[in-house]
């Protein structure tokens, strides 16, 4: 079944973890995907040649989300490639631990640029290029929006206003036929969970002993997911923060 047939997708920060996967999902439903990257050249390239091997269609597109330049090129580039846009994934986004102590005016503005900045400037662009059938948008936050944790300030309150940023472009968008929506991961191993070490460690095991379905999340759960709310199954879905945390904040 290809939910997602001839429509056109940009995930951002997709050449590994749940980006990779949703970039993923959607190639196997038909789509043609941007596979958006800020540094990571032959991760995007790696990903780009599993879907190309696999039937599907894709192309790496370098941007650096928090700069308004890079944001601007890469929707140019996306249409000159396939024609227009359908659907918008933002899944780039950093996030770093921290003690109060150690947050600096160099780390707060480095989180909001990426995890929110981004968003607001690829939305801006979005909405230029989507037809007259309207889009899609899935902005990728967190479950610690809602229920924060221990040295996640900075990265809780990106992710809260996010959420924020969702709902009221849900109200803006009002006759346009744009749906938005908040995707919120629970605990999701990944490269980057791996590489920071919270993988088998005490944290993780306190995530899974608090998840009613007894594991971590792994990226295919959020990709499942974001393949729904990107499909037609979930047109009466809009302004939403919808969890994907194995009941972990339904507690």
């Amino acid at each position: 079944m290809n939910r997602l047939e001839n429509k056109v997708a940009i995930v951002t920060g997709a050449s590994k973890g749940i980006g990779a996967s949703i970039a993923t999902y959607y190639a196997a439903e038909g789509a043609k995907v941007v596979v958006n990257y800020g540094s990571d050249k032959e991760g995007a390239e790696k990903i780009v040649e599993s879907i190309t091997q696999n039937g599907g269609t894709a192309i790496a597109i370098q941007g650096d989300v928090s700069k308004s330049s890079d944001v601007v090129r890469l929707f140019q580039e996306t249409k000159n490639a396939f024609g227009g846009l359908d659907i918008l994934v933002n899944n780039a986004g950093i996030y770093p631990a921290a003690f109060i102590e150690d947050v600096t005016e160099d780390s707060f503005r480095k989180l909001f640029d990426i995890n929110v900045l981004g968003p607001l400037l690829t939305i801006k662009e979005a909405v230029k290029f989507f037809g007259k059938t309207g889009g899609v948008i899935i902005n990728i936050s967190s479950g610690v929006s809602i229920t924060p944790l221990a040295m996640m300030s900075e990265y809780s309150a990106t992710k809260a206003a996010l959420d924020a940023i969702t709902i009221s472009l849900s109200k803006e968008f009002s006759g346009k036929n744009i749906r938005i929506n908040s995707l919120l991961p629970g605990g999701v191993q990944t490269e980057g969970t791996i590489t920071a070490g919270i993988t088998g460690s005490e944290l993780e095991k306190s995530i899974i002993a608090k998840t009613p379905l007894g594991r971590i999340g792994y990226p295919e759960d959020i990709a499942k997911v974001a393949l729904f709310l990107a499909s037609d199954d979930s047109t009466w879905i809009n302004g939403e923060k919808i969890t994907a945390a194995g009941g972990l904040y339904g507690l």
